[in-house]
């Protein structure tokens, strides 16, 4: 019952690990691939050659391979998770990244990783106004570390993880070849959970319908939030709003209540032996029957029937 989800703990928390350069499309791809022949990559002076970029952009793949949990580190280093081999090795799921759902899969495992991408868990958790500037997010984020973390971390740059998580998620309004060329290679945008107004001064980010995510990835963050808490039980108002400062599989997704119900409806109509839905004193729960299912299970399931 291993679960990839870090959550909450107010002394496990890091800022600005990505040397203020966003996830692109290649990188995780590339990334995988060069560690999956030479394990010390990252560390190697052929690193740069090798990836085709600049020693900090060579830290920041490092740092987006450990983020989405395609790499780990243990005792010995860097590994590969299990994950990160079914999807990005060279006979991988989606080895070149064009799978929508494998986009999905990237936000999900970012929102779901405390430790290493703490402002992406807070802002998709926690922060739930759908309508603020820029500054307003980075107030919000600031206050949250002060009051809530009992590590130190700057300011500047905890404000800063909002800038990057709004040029990740968001297409560029202004005229700028730089900006553009920049979306074009941010693959998050296409998720469309973050949206700006055309004033370019507010941003959006509310619960909708989000026919695009598919049940597989829905099936894969219930058997891990059940995993990571060990129960096979779970009230859906729980699946849908969490526990405080606690992994919210609704608000993560931004799905209103009615299309994560339709969701969870779909997730029993194709795995019936795993998972039903149970009214208990006046609660709806969903419930697990089959404890020994693997979170990857769902995710081949996924892929072997869209090859």
């Amino acid at each position: 019952m291993d679960s990839l989800i870090k959550p909450y703990n107010d002394r496990r928390a890091s800022f600005g690990r990505h040397e203020t350069f966003s996830l692109r499309y290649a990188w995780l791809t590339k990334g995988f691939q060069a560690f999956m022949k030479k394990k010390t990559i990252f560390s190697s002076d052929e690193a740069t050659i090798e990836l085709g970029v600049g020693k900090n952009m060579v830290n920041a793949i490092k740092y987006w391979l450990r983020a989405a949990s395609m790499l780990e580190e243990n005792s010995e280093g860097l590994e590969a998770t299990e994950l990160g081999t079914a999807l990005f090795s060279e006979k991988g799921w989606d080895q070149y990244l064009e799978d929508e759902a494998t986009l999905w899969l990237i936000h999900w495992l970012l929102a779901t990783n405390f430790d290493t991408s703490t402002a992406w868990y807070w802002f998709f958790n926690c922060f739930h106004k759908t309508e603020f500037t820029q500054e307003e997010a980075a107030d919000a984020l600031a206050e949250f570390v002060k009051s809530h973390l009992k590590s130190k971390h700057s300011e500047k740059t905890v404000r800063q993880e909002i800038a990057m998580i709004l040029r990740m998620y968001t297409s560029p309004k202004v005229n700028s070849k730089s900006l553009i060329d920049e979306h074009l290679d941010a693959p998050l945008t296409a998720l469309n959970l973050v949206t700006v107004s055309e004033s370019a001064h507010f941003y959006r980010s509310f619960a909708r319908q989000q026919p695009n995510l598919p049940i597989g990835i829905i099936g894969f963050a219930v058997n891990e939030l059940l995993n990571q808490r060990r129960i096979n039980t779970l009230p859906i108002s729980e699946l849908m709003y969490g526990q405080k400062y606690g992994v919210a599989l609704g608000s993560l997704f931004r799905l209103t209540e009615s299309d994560l119900i339709a969701k969870l409806e779909h997730l029993i109509k194709k795995y019936p032996t795993v998972f039903q839905i149970n009214e208990t004193a006046g609660i709806n729960q969903l419930y697990r029957s089959d404890s020994q299912i693997t979170s990857i299970q769902f995710l081949r399931d996924h892929y072997q029937t869209e090859a």
